[in-house]
């Protein structure tokens, strides 16, 4: 009996505490999973909302601008008028503010800053953001960007890949030639770092135009980083005769996978990975602390249970799919915000070479009816079928329940560089589509048929749609056209598109920084997160291509004249049907009335708990 009222006792702390706590905690509850908490590992918007709380960058957007700055752990922002940018853009100078501490109580310093920007480059992990960094610091070879340090190292050692430095299946160098060679490598990126005081003082080997973008808070891979205790959990040391060691290492090895020491407004109180993570405020932040002590992200796969709980109040905000928006629209209680520019487009990706070891993804592998080859969509007149096959318009007014458009390239509207009208954008028509099926491998497709995955992360409404789409369309105009439609989890998902193993897949992307080189990099280089993905034929055609009119586009600041250089790659990318370009989103936010504090900035991922209020 005892055991039984001290079981109740506890039990009703519990929930006492919680009602108590409920008024100074944010709740909200979305869809996806949190694939890591490295800055340097993170590229997408489940990461970069956690580590948004967590960590701090050099500067940050001014409330809802995306054009203007205002001071984080730099206490000015670089401008020629005052002197902090030099040499014709290609020297910046930042104030270090001094007092800022780190959530394990270490004190923040300059050298904490050139630490976390070198490992950025560094750890350059597959697919990863450290592009971003890379060129802007790193010097050119032949007049193009550098996207990742190995390049320098291939370079300097006189050998053809990076594989070649090294000992087969291990990160020892193989002779004494290469290590120097890797060294000189890092030390081109060291030069540009210098120390006075209490400045950071960054000399660019080129000018860079969007460089301040790249430092902005909700770059994750731009956060700063505490070198004493990164050292002490194993991650790099800071030296430049070892950072190969820790050059792109898998996700789960990388030390900084599940853990953190920022020194942002909230610490890491718990994460369960593929369902909450929870944070705490950290009382000693620099600006000062948060108005909520408590700040949880929630992974509810289910519509039906994120309505239940903001109609009950256990979640403040949650994620709505387009054709549920009416079931929280003028409901007391409840704000819906809706029309919010996006600076994101979600696309199709055409694996011109499929990863087709062990891949359930494309059945045979042959062109027999029961699969696909590898490079199936390295077929410009399949990629082509598949664009007319598509039902664009249905699919704006029907998903996205006309709270979208649709693009025609992978520049956003809003940004500059988007071009209306050139190229036009793909519509449906199955007269087309049939053509070019019939027209691919010399028939042999149409006669055969073909069997094939496509892939989704799931609770990705709008794109296990898009997917259901392509399956009723092929099966209609062919009944030999057998499409299957799968989901996985966001992580799993990531991994199988890095390692190359989806046929076909929808994917958003978000801007990085508010400049079109952000989506034409990722997309339409060789060596950008998605076109390096996609295959050895895609990248030859982009090398071809591609290559030197994105180099064009950054050597001039004349925004005419990069345009003209868009516009020209993107009709390239029509003509030949590189992606299918779905949707730009307008954003929609809901939340509960007595919530305050939201703002809305297209360069933030989400929520931003250190705004937030009851």
């Amino acid at each position: 009996m005892k055991r039984s009222l001290v079981i109740l006792a506890l039990s009703l702390l519990v929930v006492m505490t919680f009602a108590m706590a409920s008024s100074n905690m944010v709740v909200e509850e979305t869809i996806g999973l949190i694939p890591t908490l490295d800055p340097a590992w993170s590229y997408d918007t489940g990461s970069g909302e956690a580590i948004w709380q967590l960590y701090d960058n050099l500067i940050q957007y001014d409330g809802s601008s995306i054009s203007q700055f205002k001071p984080m752990i730099s206490t000015n922002i670089p401008n020629e008028k005052d002197g902090t940018i030099l040499d014709n853009g290609m020297t910046y100078v930042f104030h270090i503010r001094q007092g800022v501490y780190f959530h394990n109580g270490d004190l923040l310093t300059p050298q904490d800053v050139v630490y976390s920007l070198e490992r950025a480059v560094i750890f350059d992990r597959a697919g990863g953001p450290s592009w971003m960094l890379a060129e802007p610091l790193l010097p050119e070879i032949n007049g193009a960007y550098v996207d990742s340090i190995e390049q320098w190292a291939v370079k300097l050692a006189g050998v053809n890949k990076y594989e070649d430095l090294f000992v087969e299946g291990t990160k020892t160098p193989k002779n004494e030639k290469y290590k120097k060679a890797l060294i000189s490598a890092f030390n081109l990126l060291a030069k540009d770092f210098e120390i006075k005081g209490n400045d950071v003082i960054i000399h660019l080997p080129h000018a860079y135009p969007p460089f301040l973008y790249i430092l902005a808070h909700g770059v994750s891979e731009s956060s700063i980083l505490d070198q004493k205790w990164m050292i002490s959990k194993g991650a790099w040391d800071g030296k430049a005769d070892t950072w190969w060691k820790y050059h792109n290492p898998t996700r789960e090895k990388d030390p900084l996978y599940s853990i953190e020491n920022g020194s942002g407004p909230f610490t890491l109180e718990r994460w369960t990975k593929g369902r909450e993570i929870v944070f705490k405020r950290f009382d000693r932040y620099w600006a000062g602390p948060a108005k909520i002590e408590y700040g949880i992200i929630k992974k509810v796969p289910e519509f039906t249970t994120r309505k239940l709980d903001l109609l009950r109040g256990n979640a403040d905000t949650i994620y709505v799919p387009r054709q549920y928006i009416k079931q929280v629209e003028n409901v007391p209680g409840i704000k819906v915000i809706k029309g919010l520019s996006v600076l994101s487009v979600d696309i199709g990706v055409f694996n011109f070479n499929i990863n087709s070891m062990g891949n359930r993804y494309i059945g045979s592998g042959k062109l027999d009816g029961r699969g696909i080859p590898a490079d199936f969509f390295s077929n410009e007149d399949v990629r082509l079928a598949f664009e007319y096959l598509f039902p664009y318009k249905v699919f704006i007014k029907q998903i996205w329940m006309n709270q979208a458009i649709v693009p025609n390239s992978v520049i956003p509207k809003g940004l500059f560089g988007y071009n209306p009208n050139d190229p036009k954008p793909f519509s449906q028509n199955l007269a087309k589509a049939t053509e070019y099926f019939k027209k691919a491998y010399n028939g042999e497709l149409w006669k055969k048929g073909f069997t094939m995955t496509l892939v989704y992360n799931t609770g990705n409404i709008q794109r296990q749609t898009a997917c259901e789409m392509i399956k009723f369309y092929a099966r209609r105009i062919n009944p030999k056209f057998h499409i299957n439609v799968v989901s996985e989890l966001w992580s799993s998902f990531l991994d199988d598109y890095a390692n190359g193993r989806l046929p076909f897949f929808v994917v958003g992307w978000s801007a990085d920084y508010p400049d079109p080189y952000d989506f034409e990099q990722p997309f339409y280089s060789p060596n950008g997160a998605y076109g390096s993905t996609i295959g050895k034929n895609y990248a030859k055609w982009a090398k071809e291509n591609m290559e030197e009119l994105l180099i064009k586009s950054m050597k001039t600041v004349n925004q005419s004249e990069r345009a003209k250089i868009y516009t020209k790659m993107n009709e390239l990318a029509h003509d030949h049907a590189i992606y299918m370009f779905l949707d730009q989103p307008l954003a929609m936010h809901i939340q509960r009335a007595d919530l305050k504090g939201w703002y809305y900035n297209p360069m933030r991922p989400s929520i931003d708990f250190y705004s937030l209020y009851k």
